[in-house]
């Protein structure tokens, strides 16, 4: 019997220890999506649910032919005995049906949540991974898995269990008479009919809906990080306006849709019913002219109304089944994308061996568009040895933050390499080159958690001696300190009292937590005073005295006190590299004015002073 799970390319079998993962053939391309391999666990238990629902389905004949014989049986014999004895078989039949119904319900259940385990994390990884590589367009991996998670357990995938038996109850009908038959089966291609009319006038509307929904959660979610901002501008008319606009279009569409949906919906289950009725009344007439009896008249009303529910229960939740259908095929692609890479060998701790050879970057996002204008980072060279400390200069949207991405491995060049202690960020793993990375980006936010938390990356086996040495480092040990609870103040899901530049603070600290080997600073004085400026400094001269190569993007001179090189970047391009003092005095020298270029004093008014 076929199974409604057409992804399914694995099973899994059992052992006296539970389950375990068995090998089946699986389809080109789908080894390394984690989200088909899910998908095959759960084989088994859509096996179960299968078995279960052909239980179910035939105890549902339990009602009919218990009817039938009543009126066949018991009426024209008036045998009591005859009576009780059927309906304690009938009471038998009801007992495990309830029973077979209960463990379809509770396995579609758990096989929800267990595909919701088996993938949250991978779910999240690929949220965030699509955040970083600057596609904010992104639907939320998460939002999907939770839509089909939901549409597992709901009673549109059972109807789908049960879709496959429609052809046995009509077969049944026509065992009963061909004319009922006949009927029953215009019914179901008539109710088929608009299921497929309700999938061909709904499906572009629904999408459009799901679309402007996504936008507008995510216009939301920036409203709600920049209220302060929305709201002392004189911007909350203008931004609701915004958001009402959005919200409209999302819901005409929805409603548009919604509207056939029903339509559609209500003529199907308006149908089923004259059909039943009609069924009725042909079946009376059959009866009339002795070709049924009289009991069959009822049982073949009911399983004419069983054999089209299923189609009527997924009819009704038609748009639950579209946005479950588009969820299941946007998880598929972006599974697809974090396929899970070989285990890569444990690399050495690295000494601090930086090195950039003609890294070019292209803007992010499709690939075609991004081949069309300049490039934000253009054949980037550059080496640095332990204990170096460089600092990037240049005029705004000249690449420095971009560099700071590719050098702490957030972003990968489309161009050249970069390589620490002789190895590409690609052959290290995620977590282990993060242990030798401090990072601080330009704009900062501290996650919800304790100031500890943020400060040692939420690493549980953290020693609070290495939590507070980073403290130290940054300058913030005695700010925290002074705040209620230390270390243990509470970063909320709201506002907090820490300012601009104590967060900049904690957020160097966490950077610099471990000692890392490699330490990028985006613009780290952007919020400081002159004594964080003067903490800052110190930070970086006992970072690079430990043999760390500390790199700071800045406009501030002040940032650049503590290193010992300078690259200018211009238009993505490098302008200057080398020793600091050099490069700032090449680059700072005043240009020559050429004679008579400036008019003396006093032509500007005509008068001597």
């Amino acid at each position: 019997m076929h199974t409604p799970s057409s992804d399914i390319t694995s099973a899994t079998g059992t052992t006296s220890g539970g389950l375990r993962p068995v090998r089946l053939p699986l389809s080109a391309g789908s080894e390394q999506n984690p989200y088909r391999l899910a998908f095959a666990r759960l084989r088994q238990t859509f096996l179960f649910v299968t078995f279960f629902s052909a239980c179910v389905n035939i105890l549902m004949l339990t009602g009919p032919m218990f009817m039938m014989q009543v009126y066949d049986r018991v009426l024209m014999s008036g045998s009591v005995s005859t009576l009780v004895g059927l309906s304690i078989m009938a009471l038998g039949a009801y007992v495990f049906l309830g029973i077979y119904d209960f463990l379809r319900v509770r396995l579609m259940s758990r096989a929800a949540y267990r595909l919701d385990r088996d993938l949250g994390d991978q779910g999240f990884d690929s949220w965030l991974a699509s955040a970083v590589r600057g596609n904010p367009g992104n639907r939320r991996p998460l939002n999907d898995l939770a839509t089909v998670r939901g549409f597992l357990s709901s009673p549109a995938m059972l109807g789908v269990f049960d879709l496959p038996w429609v052809p046995c109850y009509l077969f049944l009908i026509f065992m009963l008479h061909p004319w009922l038959g006949l009927l029953t089966l215009a019914g179901a291609v008539v109710v088929t009919i608009l299921a497929v009319l309700g999938q061909i006038l709904t499906e572009e509307g629904y999408r459009r809906a799901m679309g402007a929904d996504a936008a507008e959660s995510f216009l939301v979610e920036q409203g709600y990080r920049n209220a302060e901002a929305i709201s002392a501008l004189g911007m909350t008319n203008r931004f609701r306006n915004r958001w009402r606009g959005m919200h409209d279009d999302g819901l005409a569409s929805g409603q548009d849709s919604g509207d056939r949906s029903e339509v559609l919906s209500t003529m199907s289950k308006t149908f089923r019913m004259l059909l039943q009725s009609a069924n009725l009344g042909l079946a009376a007439y059959l009866v009339i002219l002795q070709e049924i009896s009289p009991g069959m008249i009822i049982a073949s009303s009911i399983i004419a109304g069983k054999a089209l529910a299923p189609i009527d229960q997924i009819i009704g939740n038609w748009r639950s089944v579209v946005k479950a259908r588009e969820a299941h095929r946007r998880l598929k692609e972006q599974m697809a994308q974090g396929v899970v890479a070989p285990q890569k060998v444990a690399l050495p701790a690295p000494e601090g061996h930086l090195l950039l050879k003609s890294v070019t970057k292209l803007v992010p996002g499709d690939r075609a568009q991004a081949t069309r204008v300049p490039p934000i980072l253009s054949d980037i060279s550059l080496a640095l040895e332990p204990g170096d400390g460089l600092g990037v200069i240049g005029p705004s949207a000249s690449g420095k933050s971009t560099l700071a991405r590719i050098l702490a491995g957030i972003w990968a060049p489309e161009q050249g390499e970069v390589r620490l202690d002789g190895a590409t960020p690609d052959q290290w793993e995620a977590e282990a080159l993060g242990r030798h990375t401090g990072y601080l980006p330009q704009n900062v936010e501290l996650l919800a958690g304790t100031l500890r938390d943020n400060i040692c990356r939420f690493d549980p086996a953290a020693s609070d001696d290495d939590v507070i040495a980073a403290a130290r480092l940054a300058g913030v040990h005695d700010m925290i300190l002074g705040l209620s609870n230390g270390y243990g103040f509470e970063i909320g899901y709201g506002s907090h009292p820490l300012s601009g530049g104590q967060v900049q603070r904690i957020a160097l600290a966490r950077a610099l937590f471990g000692m890392p080997k490699l330490v990028v600073l985006d613009e780290p004085n952007s919020n400081l005073d002159a004594l964080g400026d003067e903490e800052l400094a110190r930070a970086i001269l006992a970072m690079r005295k430990a043999g760390s190569v500390v790199i700071v993007m800045a406009h501030r001179p002040s940032a650049l006190a503590a290193v010992n090189k300078v690259l200018v970047l211009q238009g993505g391009r490098n302008m200057a590299f080398g020793d600091r003092d050099e490069v700032l005095g090449r680059v700072t020298r005043p240009a020559p004015v050429p004679m008579g270029s400036v008019a003396p004093p006093s032509s500007a008014t005509g008068k001597k002073n």
